[in-house]
């Protein structure tokens, strides 16, 4: 009798990483959602309740993904619900209200803040979501599969309005430019990355040749890998937005040296708030599905 193969476990991608993905399009989701019924107009008010919808539903997937790689497992109404401003790792560009950044508490919804921050965040994950479709994780490369054809939604609805409102009237391009000042040096934290994403993208690399053949886990090479992927990331994404905004007339902030860490686990203010409406019906009635 042969003896039988043996079959390998899955790849499956670091549940921390999972998590990051995860929680960014929940929290995004949320933030959309807050449009739904105060939209400009009609058709506008549908398009971004229609955007929300798409990334709870990446959300919903990367969450159930990631919990069932916790011990024990948990599910993804339990992450989504259940954890406190201090266990997501969702960057802090995705949790600023609608209002814009310096905006009073309880300010009505900032339109031109809301589009820059949609396209920005589109462009950066247009860009990650083919890296991720070649993922060794099979559950992540279909999740990422999918989730191409909706950003390119997405980032082609965002990245219109961008460069209507950028050339558009004085008054639309001068709140264009406001948006895009305050929120351009919160991206700084997207290219941010460690050795859990070089262990998740280095595949990346290796297309390129900057892989070498027996790649080492040494804390060393990873953070290199990782500042290599970031800076790989962070070109590409420019060059999606760097045309845009000429177009726009819009001006490319200054390089600023802010640095939150939101993906990272820590939040401020805005993300304790969000979860205060987003939580509120789950944690009042425990245990009651529907």
């Amino acid at each position: 009798m042969e003896p039988r193969a043996i079959a390998s476990a899955p790849t499956r991608a670091p549940v921390e990483f999972l998590l990051r993905l995860g929680d960014n399009a929940l929290i995004l989701s949320q933030r959309l959602s807050e449009w739904t019924g105060h939209g400009p107009e009609l058709e506008e008010d549908i398009a971004l309740t229609n955007i929300a919808l798409d990334l709870l539903g990446q959300a919903r997937m990367l969450l159930n993904h990631a919990g069932a790689g916790m011990q024990p497992p948990r599910e993804e109404d339990a992450l989504a619900f259940w954890r406190d401003a201090n266990e997501f790792r969702n960057v802090t560009a995705l949790e600023l209200p609608n209002s814009g950044v310096h905006a009073a508490r309880g300010a009505a919804g900032d339109y031109a803040f809301t589009i820059l921050r949609q396209t920005l965040f589109s462009a950066y994950m247009l860009v990650l979501w083919p890296m991720l479709a070649e993922s060794d994780d099979e559950v992540l490369a279909g999740i990422a599969m999918k989730a191409i054809k909706e950003t390119r939604y997405h980032w082609r609805h965002a990245s219109d309005w961008t460069q209507r409102l950028g050339d558009g009237t004085e008054l639309s391009n001068q709140r264009m430019q406001a948006a895009l000042d305050q929120y351009f040096p919160y991206t700084n934290e997207w290219f941010m990355f460690d050795a859990i994403d070089a262990v998740v993208l280095r595949h990346s690399l290796k297309t390129l040749d900057q892989l070498p053949d027996a790649a080492t886990e040494d804390a060393e090479t990873l953070q290199h890998e990782a500042a290599s992927l970031a800076l790989m990331l962070r070109e590409n994404w420019l060059g999606f937005i760097d045309p845009l905004l000429r177009r726009a007339n819009l001006r490319k902030p200054a390089p600023s040296q802010l640095q939150t860490r939101g993906r990272f686990g820590v939040h401020g203010e805005h993300l304790s708030i969000l979860l205060n409406d987003m939580q509120s019906v789950a944690r009042a009635h425990p245990g009651v599905s529907w």
